[in-house]
This record gives structure tokens, sequence and C-alpha cells, in this order.
């Protein structure tokens, strides 16, 4: 039987000063700490989080620290606490993030009360000192919901564009019996895009539901999403996977065309962004977005290339395998 109602697996790189948040936050989930398991992965930090750990062992008593000599990766850290998950439901949690009070247990009671495989919910973005609520795209609240039922339509945002791992709560059933929460070794970036297809695809049951909140911190300095290394050019084949996914579902020639535009907008932001690349991160980016986006039917990939605005496809039309050109960059 597990041994933990909840285990949270929370990922932490070189964030010990961002740590002490987190952690004091989860000492305020349950009445009683011991229905919380806490797994700390350390991804090879060169600061101490094992230290600031040691200071919330007393009140966070399922508090466990697992490390990485070397960094392997958001991917690898989160597979590493999935390992040693022993609750019955399961969450993930990064380092710089906070839950407001009684977050998780909220998360835990409606995931009971509903019967469903996962559940999804809101956060609060926090940016250069400022908090704008963002809500996870569904109208329906607190009803069971079949998950490949909300992926649709393709030119709105809706659930399959909320790839948040942290933004919800997993039944157990969904990693043990399925394998659907752990994630694709070596993505450093964009690993929830084939992560959530997977998900969507694979299981039967989600809902959306209200809770007390989730703060997402936004654009510090050190966070991936500004770091223009070849890390992000990962994001090309995440989304590869993703397509592989998709392809290989029984409804594929539904969903593809939704996956399609997700790969057009994600890739014209980066080109827009690429600008401060060095030049050969600039081509290898710009030959990895041909070669994912001829992963695609022809007629799918043209139909989605009509529907982007003018700017965006003047940024993407070079780089793109329309009409079964092969790109060179």
């Amino acid at each position: 039987m597990p041994s933990y109602d909840v285990s949270l697996v929370v990922t932490v790189r070189d964030q010990a000063p961002l740590l002490r948040d987190a952690l004091t936050s989860l000492t305020r989930q349950f009445e009683d700490p011991s229905r919380l398991q806490v797994l700390l992965v350390d991804d090879g930090s060169v600061d101490d989080p094992a230290a600031v750990a040691a200071e919330y062992a007393p009140a966070l008593p399922g508090l466990t620290v697992l490390r990485h000599e070397q960094p392997r990766g958001l991917s690898e850290a989160r597979n590493t606490g999935l390992a040693a998950a022993q609750g019955r439901t399961l969450g993930f949690m990064d380092g710089d993030d906070w839950f407001a009070p009684g977050h998780l247990a909220s998360l835990l009671h409606s995931l009971d009360t509903l019967g469903v495989d996962f559940v999804r919910t809101d956060l609060i973005e926090e940016h250069a000192g400022t908090r704008k609520p963002r809500r996870a795209p569904h109208g329906l609240r607190s009803v069971p919901l079949v998950p490949r039922d909300t992926i649709l339509p393709a030119t709105r945002t809706t659930l399959i564009d909320y790839p948040y791992a942290w933004a919800g709560l997993f039944h157990r059933r969904v990693h043990e019996e399925l394998d659907l929460v752990r994630f694709r070794d070596g993505l450093h970036t964009a690993e929830d895009r084939p992560w959530i297809w997977r998900l969507f695809l694979g299981t039967s049951s989600l809902a959306v539901v209200d809770s007390p909140g989730i703060l997402y911190r936004r654009g510090g300095g050190g966070t991936l999403t500004q770091i223009l290394d070849e890390r992000q050019l990962q994001f090309t084949r995440a989304f590869a996977l993703a397509i592989e996914a998709v392809a290989a579902d029984f409804e594929a020639e539904r969903f593809l065309p939704k996956v399609a535009r997700q790969l057009l907008g994600v890739s014209a932001h980066q080109l827009e962004r690429s600008r401060a690349m060095t030049p050969e991160l600039r081509r290898r980016m710009r030959q990895g977005i041909g070669e994912t986006s001829a992963r695609l039917p022809a007629e799918v990939l043209r139909e989605a290339f009509d529907e982007v605005d003018a700017r965006r496809a003047r940024v993407l039309r070079p780089w793109l395998a329309l009409e079964g050109k092969a790109v060179s960059a």
C-alpha cells in the first residue's frame, strides 16, 4: 500500500535562495504533514539545496533529497523523483515556485471525489513583482471529462496548450499501469509537449478544478526560457516526439492539425528570438524546424501554415517543408 497520500517531486538546480519559499509553502499543505512525501531532486547544483532542505526536515517528515552529481536536465530529474515516489497520488513542483496553503489538500480532495485519472488547475504568474492569474483553458469545472475530447478545436487555446506538469495532481495508476507520468530522458526544454500529448491520448478521465493556487515565477535571468544556448534547439525534437505520438493514435487525422499549429507557433517564436543566437545555432534550429515539419502530412502542414498571420508566415516560410520541399538552413 502507498505510504503517503501525495508524493511531490520538487526539482531544483542552483536555486537555493528561492527554495525556502517553495519548502515553506509545503509545510502548509496538510494539517498532518506525514501525508506528504517531498522528493527534492538536486540536478547537479553548485549551491547547496540539501542544506536548505535540512532546515525543513522537522516540519516535513517525508522530505528526501536525491542528487545528480552532474546536471541531467528537468526530464531526468523528474523521473528520478518518480522512481522514489511512494504516494497514492503524484505531483510536481519547480524549486522556484510555491503553493498557497492547502493547495495540495484541495487537489487531493477533488481527485478522490471525482474519481478521475488526474486534475488540472489554474496558476498565478509572477513577473518582476507583479502577479497575474492564468486560468486553465476549459470552462467546465469539477466535472469528469474525457481528455482527448478537450484537445480541439485546433484554432483555439485548449487544455493541450496548457502543458505545465505541476498544474495538477495524478492518480498513481496513471504512472504504474499506463506509464504516462514519466518524461522522455534527455530533453532539457519543451519536455512537456510530448508528455502532455501522451497523457491526453492515453488516459480516460480528467477534471479541471479550482484550488487555492500555484505561484509560478517567470522571467528570471537564470530560467531556461531566458537562456539561448543549444538546449533551446530541443523543442524540435520534443515536437517530433509529439507528432509521433499523435500519428500513432487511432484518431490521428483528427488531432494532427492541432499539433501542427503548436509546432508552427513555437517555431515562429523561436525564430523571432534567434537573432540573439550564434549563426551556427540559428542554422541548426532552422534545419530542425524543417525536418520536424516534414514529419507532418503535407496537406496538414500546408493548412496550418495558411492559417497563421502574415508576420509569422514571413518568419516561417523559408524553413518549412512546404510542398514537400527539402529545407537547407
